[in-house]
C-alpha cells in the first residue's frame, strides 16, 4: 500500500509526515494537515524514507512527552520539598543609619497583637552621643507626622545604647522612630547601628526574654 493511501473505514492510520494518529476514513492528518495515512500494521510496507521519518517523529514525541511530564513533576515536587517561602519581615533588619541633628530614622511594619519586636541599638559615631526611641501606632504616627502631640506606645529616653522589647496588645501598623535629639545648630550627625527582630508568639510557643 502507498504511504499516502487513506486508511480504510474502521482502521486508524499514522501520518507519514508527523506520525500523528489519523482517524479512519480521514484524507488528511488532523495535526499537520499532511495528505494520506499509513494504515495500522502497514508501516513495514511503506517506503524507507517514510519509515525513517515516522520512527524519528515517534522518538521525538516520546522525548517531548517525557520532558513535559518531568517539568510538571518537578514543578509540583519542588514546593513540597522546599516548604513555604521564607519572606523576611520588614521589622527584622539590621544596619548602620546616619541621622542628622533633629532628624529621625523610621522602621515600620505590621505587628500581630501578642507578637514581639526585640532588638537593640548603639551610637557608633560620635562615641557617647544619644538617640531616643519611640513606637507609634498608625493613628499616633499620623499625628506625629503632622507635628501634633502624639502618644507613644513605647519609648526610651535618649541614651547611647539600649534594648528594644515591644509587644502590642492589638494588631496594627507600628512605627519605630529613632531620633537624633540634638538641635540642628549643633551639627552633631549620629551614626547608629540598629538591630530589630520580629518574633511570633505563636511560632515560638511564648516569648522568652533575652
Amino acid at each position: 500500500m502507498s504511504a499516502t493511501a487513506v486508511a480504510p473505514e474502521g482502521v486508524w492510520g499514522s501520518c507519514p509526515s508527523c506520525a500523528g494518529a489519523v482517524p479512519p476514513g480521514a484524507t488528511v492528518c488532523p495535526e499537520c494537515a499532511a495528505d494520506g495515512a499509513v494504515p495500522a500494521g502497514k508501516l513495514p510496507a511503506a517506503p524507507a524514507s517514510t519509515r525513517h521519518r515516522f520512527l524519528a517523529m515517534r522518538v521525538l514525541r516520546v522525548i517531548a512527552l517525557v520532558a513535559g511530564v518531568s517539568v510538571i513533576a518537578w514543578a509540583m515536587i519542588t514546593p513540597a520539598l522546599s516548604g513555604p517561602p521564607n519572606v523576611s519581615d520588614p521589622l527584622t533588619t539590621h544596619g548602620m543609619y546616619a541621622i542628622a541633628p533633629g532628624a529621625s530614622t523610621v522602621l515600620s511594619g505590621n505587628i500581630t497583637g501578642g507578637d514581639y519586636v526585640v532588638g537593640n541599638f548603639t551610637t557608633v559615631n560620635p562615641s557617647g552621643t544619644s538617640l531616643s526611641v519611640a513606637v507609634y501606632n498608625s493613628t499616633e504616627w499620623a499625628a506625629w507626622q503632622d507635628g501634633e502631640e502624639a502618644s507613644a506606645a513605647w519609648d526610651l529616653s535618649p541614651t547611647d545604647s539600649g534594648r528594644i522589647v515591644f509587644s502590642p496588645l492589638y494588631t496594627d501598623m507600628f512605627y519605630f522612630v529613632f531620633t537624633n535629639p540634638y538641635p540642628t545648630s549643633s551639627g552633631i550627625n549620629i551614626t547608629a547601628y540598629i538591630v530589630t527582630e520580629y518574633e511570633s508568639n505563636v511560632a515560638a510557643g511564648g516569648f522568652v526574654g533575652r
